[in-house]
């Protein structure tokens, strides 16, 4: 019998984990490092540069955005309050917000608009609007520096839609086409599932148009990260893409064990598409796609 996924710290429906999410934290913030060192040169004659940390989580990204820019004045929004309570606890120096990425526009003396994995939880009608209009209220000089996870073609992700959809099984009801839920369907923007990103073309091409940027760099990196076994990917994405999934099921024991059941489908569907490496673990390949746009 499958051991339990279920957290011991019994976190509230809705909202995210901050212990789970950093139960990968080295892996997490590899992408922040990356985005950091293609900023770093746009930042050079800024003496104290006010940065903007959307979507900022548990604060790990704030830290390290801190310790690249010592000097600078930091702003850390995310709509989680568990997020928000770990990141305020954990990092004085800088102010946390709760609010709303969609909505959000950052202040007229911003020079930086840093995003790591978060923009993608937008749907796909909302999320090009959405950062160009960030970009251009920013000021001459100013970076708008975004990463987002680009795997909705990937088997860790795929297989989340696939095992939602088998029909006769205990969150069928939740999940699968005799519900009111479409997994799958780009349509339905209330389903779990997160859209595909937008190609580098398209997001080229969105900041271009509007003649206020003086450059653009898009890059898109496919990351390895090796873990221990495929209980440790369901583990991963339990403290992000899983969530939405998860949140559908009831409360209480019956949620309890739907979701157990939910898991352990999922796990034994990942052990046929990462299989063990010489050492016993897996390779989790992680593709994010990178944007940095400076303004005219």
């Amino acid at each position: 019998m499958a051991a339990s996924h279920e957290d011991d710290n019994n976190q509230k429906k809705n909202d995210w984990s901050a212990t789970q999410y950093l139960k990968f934290n080295t892996e997490r913030t590899r992408p922040v490092f990356d985005l950091i060192s293609r900023i770093t040169p746009h930042l050079s004659q800024t003496r104290n540069p006010n940065i903007y940390d959307l979507g900022c989580g548990p604060g790990n990204s704030a830290s390290i955005l801190l310790s690249a820019f010592p000097s600078a004045s930091l702003t850390g929004l995310d709509s989680s309050p568990d997020m928000l309570a770990k990141a305020r606890a954990t990092l004085q120096t800088a102010e946390f917000i709760q609010g709303d990425l969609s909505t959000f526009t950052p202040a007229p003396d911003a020079d930086v608009v840093f995003s790591n994995a978060a923009f993608h939880w937008l749907r796909r009608g909302q999320r090009v609007p959405t950062l160009v209009r960030i970009f251009e209220s920013l000021k001459p000089g100013a970076v708008l520096a975004v990463q987002m996870p680009d795997n909705y073609t990937e088997p860790s992700h795929a297989l989340m839609r696939d095992v939602a959809v088998t029909p006769s099984k205990p969150w069928s009801s939740y999940l699968s086409s005799n519900s009111s839920v479409r997994v799958g369907d780009l349509t339905d923007t209330t389903r779990p599932d997160l859209d595909p990103v937008e190609t580098p073309a398209e997001w080229y091409n969105a900041f271009t148009a509007t003649s206020a940027a003086a450059s653009v760099d898009i890059w898109r990196t496919t990351y390895q990260h090796v873990l221990q076994d495929a209980r440790a990917i369901v583990e991963w994405v339990k403290g992000t893409g899983l969530q939405p999934f998860l949140q559908r099921m009831p409360e209480g024991e019956e949620g309890r064990a739907v979701r157990e059941a939910f898991l352990n489908e999922y796990e034994e569907r990942l052990k046929e598409r990462y299989r063990p490496l010489g050492d016993g673990k897996v390779l989790l390949g992680y593709p994010r796609l990178f944007m940095v746009v400076v303004r005219k």
